[in-house]
Formats: structure tokens, C-alpha cells, sequence
């Protein structure tokens, strides 16, 4: 059955979901490398399934962002539409991370509505002039995009705001979450009308989650990298919102994605594990996902800013002027200094509260000390702004008719657009600056402020300070924000304990100077370290590096919708069909098969796991054959599989993993001669110790082996647990004969030298010294533990014993990375495989025992 969502999505990605107004006709296909004619449309192939080398390495980068880092108006005189670079976008800023060689071509939206009868015109310039790819969403659907889906949906989940009633947050609205995927997807072609092989896609932030997933679907080995400038959420808040899958889908579908913070990157992975069971694991000190086949890595590092083009602004003239005029305004007061949009996760009102707070509790403060408080303003509409814009002006209005006086207010605030050198000024007089955000992506303004306060030659000039003179500074910023782990020497806030803001701003005025100047050094050390140049060398270096192995193996795409991934296996791996196996099957003479059970005979999701008539009854056709040596090879203990294999009278059993076998039902149960189990009195109580404190684990015995699980308990806690009782059980065990293994989602231990690749490897040497040499070995599994099984047999049959090399079919369940050369997709193609191999046998009975070796001959 398909789910509603990815059923609403199947004509999506083929481009025909919302009836919107067309933007206009694709740009012209340029001349992006030598002889090589960009001409990537809907239609073209895929690149699915193919396996190919890139042409010319140019490495162009193509940075998609929701708007384009322009200023747009149109000329009185000629009506014409005039643009120019927006010096302060963070976009424009990256490229001083790139070599002076690179070609950056950005793909975003304009500020301003384009008519449809200039929209072709406006693309041909743009990208001619300014290497900018406009996308022109309809007026409509950008509004629903950016102000309903992203703007009231994403933006207040992400910042931990739950829609618990309609006055608090809008409810999930699907129309909106359409308008988002059909704009990525607008995104998504004007992207592959400009995208060489080659290139470099760096996506950013959370107004583009799915269009990694489109541009996927379009070329498969598409090297892109996607960075998130808001907080993610923790898993309790994110499960909440209905399209959370298609969402973490998307993004994986990069193959780097990058985070401020290890709290966001953690929220992430979390998430990914628990809602969509992908573990990850430290690779050599990078972090990865293993994603049907590729490593999609973890970037872990906060944006700085443009050291360059901020000292070029302090160096101006006009900004010395607006500095003298703030100093003699503010002349013997204590300034401190906040900018910050208008909305209400700023926390700009908690902020007042606590100023008000340190007014009422130090009087010698009052007529003193003055809050300069910038308010950008609100990017967003809605009750919850205008609520945050009254309070607000209602506590600071409170506050300047309590503690003020004529010519003197507390509380100055200013809500006009300020200019950029005019913030730049507040900066470089504030003896303080507070940053108290319930919650924030990451916010420069501290960075900017500690840069301010170092200044420059000019800068001092205007300030009347000597060069000598120690620069100080101090920052006031909420634990909430994405830039206060690198902040070592700020004042860490929780902004909702009013009490101990007001403190902290006390102690942030009243601190020795030299204080103050130890803990702005440290921060300038750290600022002008990592400025945005670092930033995007460090991003793009970790791309690249991700992106390395894309053309060593093959890559294909499967699933519907936004439910789109690439499977990238080794170019020798593919599905085994019943033509490609039956050929070899008939001509071979000595045949061993080895079958797991559990995820390859039955699925793992069925309860029953007792196997079905038709699945005996193709078994006994396979053993009944004269030429086969059938064998199952599992983890589970020998009386379930004899119970349920009763009736098959040829067939050979291996249980708990190879510890005990039968050759047939009339044979006797060999075990191991292995060492005792005393060893268990020591597991058994560790493993209690942790099923005790684990709520959902359990024990499971076997007569060789103690397993414990932990597939019901808390992912985290489970993982956490399983981790400890790893490390508990090898410092314990240390000196008996045993193995302490991870699986999935269990610790197990057992004895040594019991393996399914020793089973294998036992039965093979029993077939050679029978003098029945095998000519055929086919093996079938699906986890970890049949992965030895693959290699044990590889490394069997090339012995010198053999007198010739046999056929070999190592078949992994699922397509994912094995050292198997084939796969099958699910439970479903192995029992059909098995049947069309049973119906070729020869159904004539043949005697086991002429091979009968016992293990004791073969240790």
C-alpha cells in the first residue's frame, strides 16, 4: 500500500504536482568545459545505474540559498531593472573562501517580484553580469513557501516551539508543505540547467531540506553539500511534525551536511536513528552515516564573519563620525548594546526584564548605565511578532518612566533601519554587549562586537585611544545560541533566570580591566581564526573528501517520491537472477549450499518464524538432489530448527552459529570440542546487571552462547548500554576462551572459534576429503555474522586441494555493502530463486554419508 505522502509526491518529482505559472523558458545551454555542452533538462538520462568517469575536473561551485545575494530597484529613467552585489551577504562573503580561480555561480531568489514579460530578460543579465541563476517562484507559491511552510512551520519547530493550540504556532498545514516541495523543486531545475558533472552544489539552510532529493533523482553522483545556519531540534520536538521523514531523507541525500553546533549535529543523528534506524560511527575522527552504500559525513563547525569587510567599514569615515557622536552623547554612562531582530525567540523582552532587575537592585546604576538596543526588523508576520513587538514596548516604556529622567532614558529603542556603519559605531563604544536569545542558530552579533572593540588604527583615532592602550570587551550571551561554545570567555546565560541576567550584566560592568582584557583576547584570537574564509575552506576541503569515491562504484536510484535515494555498491555487485545462476547449476556436478534462516528463508519483521510448506517443500527438492550438499546456518539454538526442519531428512543443520551441526535428521548432534562454560557464570549476572537498569532489553541463552538485546529498549540508552556491557564484559572476560561481539542491536558473547565462516569452511574440507570436491558454492545470508560466511568460502575454494576453482554465488540479502558480488532484494527473491533452482534438480535420493566427516577430524 503507499502511504498518502509518497503517493501525493509520484507525479511531484516527474514535475507535475501544483498547476503554478511556468517561470520562463530554461536559459541557454553554455559552453561550461571544453567541448562539453551542458545540456542537463528533465528529460535527459539519469545517470542511473551507470558507471562512468568525470571529463575535465573544473569543481565549479554552484551555492543555493533562498535569495540571492543582490540588491534590486528599478531605474526611475528607463524603467529598467538595475541590480548589484549585496556586500554584507554572508553568501557573497564565502567567496573569499575559494581560490581566486574558482567559478561561483549562486542560484536563489530575488527580493523583488519580476513580471513574467521581464523575468527573460532579467535571467539573461543576471547570469551574464553576476553569475546569479534566478529562480521567480510565482507570487503565490512564494508566499506559501517562505511565509507559510518555512516562516510558520519549520522556523518555530526548529526553534522548539510546538503548535500545542492555535493561538501558539500554526498547525500543520499540507498545502503549505506542497508549496515548499514544489519551490525546491523550482530550485532544483534552474540548478541542473547551469550544473556540470563536476561541479560542487553547496545548498543552504532550511528553506531546501528536499532539494537534495531532486537533484539526486537527476544525477546521481551530483557532489553536494548542504550546511543548516538554524538550530536543529531534538528528537522529541522533531518527530512532532508529520513530514519528518521526507525531511531527513532529503538531506541525506547529500554527502556532507553541516551544523553550528555538536548539539544540532546530535539532534540530527539522533533523530536518524530513531526514526529511520540509520546508526552512525566516528570514521577516523569524521562522522558518518552509512547510506545504502554511501557515507554521508557530518560537518561540525561554526560560520565566522569577514574580517576584511568589517575593518574596511570601521576604517570609514562616516563610521568615526557616528562614533565621536555616540561617545559624546553617552558621555560617563555605562553602554550597553543589543541588536537583534524583532522575534520572539530574541528574547528581547527578558532582556529589558533583566535590566529592570539590575536597575532595582544596584541604585548607584540608575541614571548611569543605558541599554542601546537595535531591533532589526521581524522577518516573519504573525500574532506571536506583534505580541513580542507590544511586550516589548510596554516593559521598555515601564522602565524609562521608573528609573529615568529628563534627557535621560534607560532604555533607548531603535526600530528605523539602521545603517551598517551606524551598528558598526554602537559596537566600538559598548563597554558590553548582550546576546540573550531563548534560542538562535548561531548570531554574529558577538563576533562583530569583539572585532568592533579591537578596532583599527583609524578606529583609535576617532576614539582618542593610544595604540598601546589594552583593548577590552565584554559579552553577555544566552547558552541557547549557536556561537556560545566558541565564547569560552563570555558570560553564559540561561536568558528565562531573569535573576542571574541582571547579575551577569552587573558583573560584566563592575569587571577589572584586566579581566576584561584577558577574555577579549582570548576571543579575537578565536574570531579572526575562524573568519568565514576558514569556514569555507574547512566546508569545502570535508566535500571533496566526501565526494572522493563517487566514481569507484556504481550507482543506482530506487524508490518513489521523497522517498528517492542512490544505492552506490562496488561496480562488480549485482542481482543474481535465476537465468544467470541456473546455467552454472546444470552444469555442475558437486553443489554446497549455505542458507541462513533468520532475514533470508523468513523475514525479520514476521513473528511466525516457523517456515511455510512451500519453503520445506523447495528445501527437500534441493537436498533430495544427488549433486547438492544443503546446509542452514544459523544463530538460532538446534531444537527450534529441528523442530521445524523435522521433515526435511537431507538437509544439514548448523546452529548457534556453527557450535553444533547435524548432516541430516538421522545423524547425531557435533559439537565444537570446545573449551567449558563456566565462562557463563561470570556473563550471566554482568548481563542481568544492565537488563535490570535497561528497560526493553532482555537475555537471550543459548547452550553455547548468553546474547544480550536491546532492539525494544531506548535507541540512545540501548546503544549507550550496549557500549558499557561491550567494554564490562572484554575487561571481565579477558582471560577465558571466548568472543565478545557487537551486532546489531546485541552483545553477544560466545566461544571462540565458533563462526559461520568456520562452518563453511569445515563442510567445504569435509566435501574435499570425501573425495567430492565442490564445483559449485552458492551462500546465501543477510547480517553480519554470514559476512564471514562470504569470505571464509572465498578463501576456501582457492586452495591448492581443489583441482579446479569451483563456481561461486556469495549473495547478500538487501542491497548494501557486502563482500558478497550479488544481492537479492528481500526474503521473497531467495525463496523464488531456491524454487527455480529446486525444479532444475534431480530429484533421485543420494547418500549423505559417503562425506560424512566428523568435526573431530577436522579441527
Amino acid at each position: 500500500m503507499v502511504s498518502r505522502s509518497c503517493a501525493n509526491f509520484l507525479d511531484l518529482v516527474s514535475g507535475d504536482f501544483l498547476d503554478l505559472s511556468q517561470t520562463p523558458r530554461s536559459l541557454p545551454r553554455v559552453l561550461t568545459a571544453p567541448e562539453i555542452i551542458s545540456d542537463l533538462d528533465d528529460n535527459v538520462n539519469k545517470d542511473e545505474d551507470s558507471y562512468v568517469t568525470p571529463s575535465v575536473c573544473h569543481g565549479r561551485k554552484i551555492i543555493v540559498a533562498n535569495l540571492l545575494p543582490l540588491h534590486s530597484q528599478r531605474d526611475t529613467k528607463t524603467g529598467k531593472w538595475c541590480f548589484s552585489f549585496d556586500e554584507d551577504s554572508i553568501l557573497l562573503q564565502l567567496k573569499d573562501g575559494f581560490s581566486s580561480q574558482a567559478e561561483v555561480i549562486y542560484v536563489g531568489s530575488l527580493k523583488v517580484n519580476i513580471d513574467a514579460s521581464e523575468q527573460e530578460e532579467v535571467a539573461h543579465k543576471l547570469l551574464e553580469d553576476f553569475n546569479c541563476v534566478p529562480t521567480f517562484l510565482p507570487t503565490n507559491l512564494q508566499k506559501k513557501f517562505y511565509h507559510g511552510f518555512c516562516k510558520q512551520q519549520l522556523w518555530p519547530l526548529f526553534h522548539y516551539m510546538l503548535p500545542i493550540c492555535p493561538d501558539h504556532g500554526d498547525r500543520f498545514n499540507r498545502s503549505l508543505w506542497q508549496a515548499y516541495v514544489s519551490a525546491n523543486k523550482i530550485f532544483a531545475d534552474r540548478v541542473m540547467e547551469v550544473i556540470n558533472p563536476d561541479d560542487y552544489v553547496w545548498i543552504h539552510d532550511y528553506h531546501l531540506m528536499v532539494l537534495p532529493t531532486f537533484l539526486r533523482k537527476r544525477l546521481n553522483r551530483v557532489k553536494l553539500g548542504f550546511f543548516l545556519h538554524s538550530p536543529f531540534p531534538s528528537s522529541e520536538i522533531y518527530r512532532t511534525l508529520p513530514v519528518r521523514d521526507e525531511i531527513l531523507r532529503g538531506l541525506l541525500n547529500s554527502d556532507l551536511i553541516g551544523f553550528h553546533t555538536f548539539d544540532y549535529a546530535r539532534h540530527f543523528l539522533s533523530c536518524c536513528s530513531r526514526m529511520l534506524g540509520i546508526d552512525y560511527a566516528s570514521k577516523r575522527g569524521y562522522i558518518g552515516l552509512d547510506y545504502f552504500g554511501r557515507t554521508v559525513y557530518i560537518k561540525i563547525l561554526p560560520v565566522g564573519i569577514h574580517m576584511g569587510r568589517l575593518e574596511s567599514v570601521l576604517n570609514r569615515h562616516s563610521t568615526s563620525i557616528k562614533v565621536k557622536e555616540i561617545q559624546e552623547k553617552f558621555q560617563g554612562k555605562k553602554l550597553i548594546l543589543g541588536v537583534d531582530d524583532m522575534d520572539i525567540f530574541k528574547g528581547i523582552s527578558l532582556k529589558l526584564l533583566a535590566v529592570e532587575q539590575l536597575l532595582q537592585q544596584h541604585q548607584e546604576l540608575q541614571g548611569r548605565l543605558i541599554l542601546v538596543q537595535i531591533v532589526n526588523p521581524a522577518r516573519s508576520t504573525g500574532k506571536d511578532v506583534q505580541e513580542a513587538e507590544r511586550e516589548t514596548y510596554l516593559i521598555a516604556r515601564r522602565i524609562n518612566e521608573t528609573f529615568g529622567s529628563p534627557g535621560h532614558d534607560p532604555v533607548i529603542l531603535i526600530d528605523h533601519p539602521v545603517r551598517n556603519y551606524e551598528k558598526i559605531a554602537f559596537y566600538a563604544v559598548a563597554e558590553c554587549c548582550i546576546v540573550n536569545s531563548v534560542r538562535d542558530g548561531m548570531n554574529l552579533v558577538p563576533y562583530n562586537y569583539v572585532v568592533c572593540r579591537q578596532g583599527t588604527q583609524h578606529m583609535n583615532e576617532a576614539l582618542g585611544v593610544a595604540v598601546e592602550t589594552p583593548r577590552t570587551s565584554m559579552l553577555v550571551v544566552s547558552e541557547f545560541i549557536g556561537c556560545s561554545p566558541s565564547l569560552s570567555g563570555a558570560i553564559r546565560v540561561n536568558p528565562w533566570d531573569v535573576d542571574a541576567v541582571a547579575d551577569a550584566l552587573n558583573m560584566a560592568i563592575t569587571m577589572p580591566d584586566a579581566e576584561k582584557k584577558l577574555r577579549h583576547e582570548k576571543h579575537y584570537r578565536y574570531v579572526s581564526s575562524h573568519d568565514i574564509a576558514y569556514w569555507v575552506r574547512s566546508f569545502m576541503q570535508d566535500l571533496e573528501r566526501a565526494c572522493r569515491d563517487h566514481y569507484n562504484k556504481r550507482c543506482w536510484g530506487i524508490g518513489f517520491g521523497l522517498g528517492f535515494r542512490v544505492v552506490a555498491l562496488s561496480p562488480c555487485f549485482r542481482k543474481l537472477s535465476v537465468d544467470h545462476i541456473a546455467s552454472a547449476y546444470k552444469r555442475t556436478n558437486t553443489r554446497a549450499i549455505f542458507l541462513d534462516y533468520d532475514g533470508t528463508i523468513v523475514p525479520h519483521a514476521s513473528i511466525n518464524k516457523t517456515p511455510s510448506t512451500d519453503v520445506i517443500l523447495i528445501l527437500n527438492n534441493l537436498c533430495n538432489d544427488p549433486k547438492n550438499t544443503v546446509f542452514i546456518v544459523s544463530g538460532r539454538g538446534r531444537s527450534s530448527l529441528s523442530e521445524w526442519f523435522a521433515s526435511c531428512e537431507m538437509l544439514g543443520i548448523a546452529a548457534e552459529h556453527g557450535y553444533f551441526i547435524r548432516w541430516k535428521t538421522s545423524s547425531d548432534w557435533e559439537s565444537s570440542p570446545l573449551a567449558s562454560f563456566d565462562w557463563k557464570q561470570i556473563v550471566e549476572p554482568v548481563m542481568r546487571l544492565y537488563t535490570e537498569t535497561t528497560d526493553g532489553s532482555y537475555i537471550e541463552s543459548k547452550e553455547s552462547a548468553l546474547v544480550w538485546h536491546h532492539q525494544d529498549a531506548d535507541p540512545d540508552f540501548g546503544s549507550c548500554q550496549a557500549l558499557e556491557l561491550l567494554d564490562h564484559l572484554e575487561s571481565v572476560l579477558a582471560n577465558e576462551p571466548v568472543a565478545v561481539k557487537r551486532g546489531y542491536q546485541i552483545v553477544e558473547v560466545k566461544p571462540q572459534g565458533a563462526s559461520k565462516g568456520l562452518v563453511a569452511e569445515k563442510i567445504l574440507s569435509a566435501m574435499v576429503s570425501s573425495g567430492e570436491p565442490p564445483d559449485f558454492v552458492m551462500c546465501i545470508g543477510d547480517d553480519r555474522s554470514d559476512e564471514d560466511m562470504f569470505e571464509s568460502i572465498s578463501s576456501t575454494v582457492s586452495s591448492p586441494l581443489l583441482p579446479a576453482v569451483p563456481e561461486i554465488f556469495a549473495c547478500t540479502v538487501g542491497q548494501k555493502p557486502s563482500k558478497a558480488k550479488y544481492y537479492l532484494d528481500d526474503t521473497v527473491d531467495v525463496v523464488r530463486l531456491l524454487q527455480g533452482l529446486g525444479t532444475a534438480s534431480n530429484l533421485k535420493p543420494r547418500n549423505i554419508d559417503q562425506i560424512h566427516v566428523s568435526f573431530d577430524g577436522l579441527v
